[in-house]
């Protein structure tokens, strides 16, 4: 499998960070990891070599990328309008940085997809919500979207806008639901071993109450919150619909 490792300092948030691709060509999967990865935790948690063969093949394109949670919603040294601001801030990063990348490498403005699981699984979410025009497709894989729990009670206008189950019940924009309308969105759960769906659950009443297309996966016992279920859950999606 085709790997390259790329890395650039951010102005935005003041630091380097790296994106791992897999493969040579095909659509664009961006993957992101759960709390305490970083943008080798896909590859070490064999997820890349799961999908390996629709790398190989040209089906998917992998890009996976630091989160940098630590830095922001783990980061309990930091006042919680601090954690917030860096969200806010790694998700500018994310657009005005890793997508032109990913255009880049791809030679094209290609429409791009997001996986994550446990809190990659809000990434992934947050950044198709955030960016519909850009990102058409997510995986949400045992996720959560509502962080109030991380913000000590406090709250402000940039976690509003990076607390999905918030900013979706108040869209109004025409433009937004006119982009939602295009995407795939995937919010998946089960009842195995560790996994809690009631998240899951929540944000599909958000989005139903607006009227935005989803799919809620409940994969039953096959739904579990640990990797070989995710990356079982992967190989099944890729599968069929690439």
């Amino acid at each position: 499998m085709h790997r390259e490792y790329h890395r650039w300092y951010s102005p935005r948030l003041g630091l380097e960070l790296g994106v791992v691709m897999y493969g040579h060509w095909g659509p664009p999967l961006l993957g992101f990891p759960t709390s305490a990865g970083d943008e080798w935790e896909l590859e070490g948690q064999s997820m890349a070599g799961a999908l390996a063969p629709f790398i190989d093949a040209g089906r998917v394109k992998l890009y996976t990328v630091n989160s940098i949670n630590g830095l922001s919603f783990y980061n309990k040294a930091a006042h919680p309008f601090h954690r917030s601001y860096v969200q806010s801030v790694f998700d500018s990063y994310l657009r005005e940085e890793v997508v032109p990348f990913i255009w880049t490498t791809c030679q094209s403005r290609v429409a791009i997809a997001t996986m994550g699981a446990s809190f990659g699984a809000y990434h992934a979410a947050n950044s198709l919500f955030k960016h519909p025009d850009v990102f058409k497709r997510c995986f949400a894989m045992s996720g959560v979207y509502d962080l109030r729990n991380f913000m000590d009670g406090l709250y402000d206008d940039n976690f509003y806008f990076n607390n999905p189950v918030d900013y979706l019940a108040n869209l109004s924009d025409p433009w937004y639901f006119e982009q939602l309308a295009s995407c795939d969105i995937h919010l998946i759960t089960g009842t195995g071993p560790w996994e809690h769906s009631g998240p899951t659950y929540r944000l599909s009443e958000v989005l139903n109450s607006k009227g935005i297309r989803h799919s809620v996966d409940n994969w039953g016992p096959d739904g579990g919150h640990d990797w070989p279920y995710w990356k079982h859950q992967m190989g099944t999606y890729l599968a069929q619909l690439y």
